[in-house]
């Protein structure tokens, strides 16, 4: 018995430093019920986590793929664990917007207003749109107008829209009820500057969408990313490497290990 107790003491150390190690793989990404509809929600410290924006590869090419990009990753050493679409794109793949990586932009910000035509206007351009990025101060969430007044020094940033939640309050011009279901993808940043990303299993409405980062996630800023076919995660420990059914993805953040 002495020897057990003795040889349980000596793994202690050993399993205290792999149960945090464990929780947090477990924690990353994790299934959320929320108002009858089911999501993926990936939680990240961006202040440990190595996340990324990627866009082109070496060859100049959009990587399109989540695969594509991986196998980059894992070219330089590294490995790609999760990835999701960072936002709308052209039928070229280039971004809708604004789109900064390592500090450099190489998209200027989309100020336009939708072309008046029959239909609904285009989610980019529902007001207010919004830039997610990541600067000296952490990751952050501002409507495109006072992004470009505030003019952070960014180390990356993505424009989308509409934004979902602004200073913990609903966007505006989301009705409660409305048929407009679609899978949706977003991005929130929440208490002590976390960051979540939340993709939608099944058809949600814009107001159900942002309920579910404000209510349940505690996200006082959220920023619409894509919907429909768009929609898409990767994340090799739940068995996930979604394709776009627009024939692949444009901007995509990435977590680098």
């Amino acid at each position: 018995m002495a020897y057990l107790k003795l040889g349980m003491l000596a793994l202690a150390p050993m399993l205290a430093a792999l149960l945090p190690l464990h929780h947090a793989q477990a924690e990353q990404c994790e299934k959320v019920a929320f108002n009858e509809s089911k999501y993926v929600v990936c939680t990240l410290d961006v202040e440990k986590a190595d996340l990324r924006l990627f866009w082109k590869g070496a060859d100049g090419e959009p990587y399109r793929a989540f695969s594509s990009l991986a196998e980059a990753v894992r070219a330089e050493g590294r490995k790609l664990t999760f990835a999701v679409n960072a936002g709308m794109y052209r039928a070229d793949f280039s971004p809708m917007g604004l789109y900064v990586e390592n500090g450099r932009e190489l998209k200027p910000a989309n100020m336009a207003a939708a072309e008046r035509a029959a239909g609904q206007v285009p989610n980019f351009y529902k007001k207010p749109n919004g830039v997610f990025f990541l600067g000296e101060a952490g990751a952050g969430i501002l409507a495109t107008d006072a992004f470009l007044k505030l003019a952070p020094k960014a180390r990356f940033a993505t424009q989308s829209g509409p934004m979902l939640v602004i200073a913990n309050k609903l966007n505006p011009i989301f009705i409660i009820g409305s048929t407009d279901r679609t899978r949706r993808s977003g991005v929130g940043v929440c208490e002590n500057g976390t960051v979540r990303f939340a993709i939608s299993e099944d058809g949600v409405n814009f107001h159900d969408f942002a309920r579910l980062f404000r209510d349940r996630l505690q996200c006082p800023d959220a920023l619409f990313l894509d919907g429909g076919r768009g929609v898409g995660l990767y994340n090799p420990a739940m068995g996930r490497n979604d394709w776009s059914w627009h024939g692949g993805y444009g901007p995509i953040f990435g977590l680098v290990e």
